[in-house]
């Protein structure tokens, strides 16, 4: 009977849950599909509230059917009740009415939250309406622990056409607690991301990989999200999840016939 002792134990705890709020990928390559991935790999429940359904393969997105604002709100309102919820990842919202309930529940939970601005899918589809981005920028982005945009999305949430000499700084008077802008659109070796708090800015660098893939940013707001929940802190949880990102990407293969890889999901050391 001794070796039931450590499942009775473990039976009387919750675990910590993190939160994806996020499109659904079809093709297995991003969204929630590969948040749970990263969840799992980090060592914490993964649960869900899906915000929209795409179509979507190896190539591109073909249809996205956003889910009804007050499906959203249920999905949230279920979840929060039940799971001891450490941390929210969020994704692709699709819709102004997604980010207005997005932003009241994170704004009554009370809970780390890494925001991925998703605007455009890496095959180009707008995934979020032109509508929508003020509301986010108003309601949503005050909310984040921290936000993840890379350089176009960074350029966008400023209101700017190009990204030629953009200030990360910048992003910070849109009042989240943390920036982390993304480098890889730079097309330099190594890599820059660079994290900016109100009163410092921390440089991560790491090597390009020759291969494009699918999912690269959602895996790495996951990956902190997670490592949030677990009790790290930002900084390191920064690095853990740019450490998986990078396992993730020299174990990626390819699933389907297009020309981007899927992100292999490792276990997270």
């Amino acid at each position: 009977m001794t070796p039931l002792r450590p499942l009775a134990r473990k039976a009387q705890q919750r675990c910590v849950s993190v939160l994806s709020i996020a499109g659904s990928d079809s093709g297995g390559g991003a969204g929630i599909q590969a948040d749970l991935k990263t969840f799992a790999a980090f060592g914490v429940h993964g649960v869900c509230a899906i915000t929209a359904l795409t179509t979507q393969d190896s190539r591109k997105v073909h249809a996205i059917v956003p889910v009804p604002a007050r499906h959203l709100q249920r999905e949230l309102e279920v979840l929060a009740a039940d799971f001891r919820i450490g941390a929210v990842k969020i994704g692709m919202l699709g819709s102004a009415a997604a980010v207005r309930v997005v932003a009241r529940f994170v704004r009554a939970l009370r809970a780390p939250v890494v925001l991925d601005p998703v605007l455009l899918s890496s095959s180009g589809t707008p995934l979020l309406p032109t509508r929508a981005l003020k509301l986010l920028r108003d309601e949503l982005i005050p909310q984040a622990t921290l936000l993840t945009p890379n350089l176009p999305e960074a350029a966008a949430l400023l209101g700017r056409r190009d990204t030629n000499g953009l200030d990360g700084a910048a992003l910070l008077q849109l009042g989240a607690r943390a920036v982390l802008l993304k480098g890889g659109h730079e097309h330099c070796d190594p890599v820059v991301d660079r994290l900016y708090e109100p009163h410092a800015t921390r440089l991560y660098r790491h090597r390009r990989l020759p291969l494009s893939a699918h999912g690269t940013g959602c895996v790495l707001s996951a990956g902190i999200a997670a490592a949030l929940a677990r009790g790290q802190t930002l900084h390191a949880a920064v690095g853990a999840a740019q450490r998986h990102l990078q396992s993730a990407l020299l174990a990626a293969y390819r699933a389907g016939r297009g020309t981007a890889f899927t992100l292999a999901s490792p276990r997270h050391k």
